[in-house]
């Protein structure tokens, strides 16, 4: 009676551990909810995400731009319909302002230039992103990275998808656009200004800091050319 006994125990006690098991709280950490920010607009609000596991260098220089109240009065100055609409550097009377360094690429981060993603806007060398960046109305994989040949198959870095205000994207694209300043075309008249941007949750911005003078082209190519910086 007592082996019995014992050997029932011992049956029991398995599935009584696994029990225990499955009932037990997970340690795992969730893992760290990507930083967002927003953009306040003339055209409305737009809300991002961005990806700091997939283009740290990148999300810290826009969240560091962000932080200095640098985006504050600046406007979207290239405004292609079925392409991208581009913005970050100049101020209302189209004047570029000072930036930072620039930054390495990471245009092979995986990510793909689809719609609704923000991208790092350069110029020829892949690794001459500053302030500017782009938000792209479709699927343009043209821009994403092929390889590291040149800076015709580096492609585009995004950091970023919006989230929120999509529409205020397609309604800037949809204005009516023209020659102004420095540039001939692509200009939406009216202007559409970033009245300010901040990080969600963090206090908002504070005096922009800016150390270096701004190159004079960080565009991506014409929809109609072929890639380039």
């Amino acid at each position: 009676m007592h082996r019995l006994l014992l050997a029932t125990t011992l049956l029991l006690l398995p599935s009584a551990v696994l029990l225990a098991q499955a009932t037990k709280p997970a340690t795992t950490a969730p893992a760290a909810a990507h930083p967002q920010v927003v953009l306040h607009t003339s055209q409305g609000d737009i809300t991002l995400e961005l990806y700091p596991d997939k283009s740290p260098k990148s999300v810290a220089n826009f969240l560091q731009y962000v932080r200095d109240g640098f985006y504050s009065g600046t406007v979207f100055h290239r405004a292609i319909p079925g392409y991208l609409v581009q913005g970050g550097l100049y101020t209302r009377d189209l004047q570029a302002k000072r930036t930072r360094s620039a930054i390495p690429s990471e245009a092979d981060n995986g990510l793909s230039n689809l719609r609704g993603t923000v991208a790092v806007a350069r110029g020829a060398d892949p690794n001459s992103g500053t302030a500017q960046f782009f938000f792209n109305l479709v699927d343009n994989r043209r821009l994403d990275f092929v390889g590291n040949q040149s800076g015709l198959t580096w492609g585009y870095a995004v950091f970023g998808k919006v989230i929120k205000g999509m529409d205020v994207v397609d309604k800037m694209a949809a204005l009516p656009t023209r020659g102004l300043g420095p540039f001939a075309g692509d200009v939406p008249n009216p202007l559409v200004v970033i009245d300010s941007a901040s990080v969600v949750g963090e206090e908002p911005a504070a005096t922009p800091a800016p150390t270096q003078a701004a190159p004079a082209t960080n565009e991506p190519a014409k929809k109609s050319g072929g890639k380039k910086g």
